[in-house]
């Protein structure tokens, strides 16, 4: 199974990027994805930027793989990491 992570854009050139997550940084292929410029947020899979998202969305996945790690951790506490779905759920 392959995991989506969402990177953050740092420097770019004809078909990759330099993308970063936390102190992490990888040479990404973006050919699937086009062009993009520093600041953007792509998924990533196995190197290659498979989608373009909203930072608000990248954010929203990188709290979800953080909340499965915890979890995987022995965690048990993770719904501050899900403060849309929670709001929801009370009917906010």
């Amino acid at each position: 199974m392959c995991i989506g992570v969402p990177m953050r854009v740092v420097e770019t050139g004809p078909g990759w990027a330099v993308c970063e997550d936390g102190d992490a940084r990888r040479h990404i292929d973006t050919m699937l994805v086009g062009e993009v410029r520093p600041g953007d947020w792509v998924l990533v899979f196995i190197d290659a930027a498979r989608e373009v998202l909203a930072e608000e969305e990248a954010l929203k996945i990188r709290d979800a793989l953080a909340a499965l790690s915890a979890v995987l951790q022995g965690e048990t506490e993770v719904d501050d990491r899900f403060p849309d779905l929670v709001r929801r759920e009370e009917g906010r």
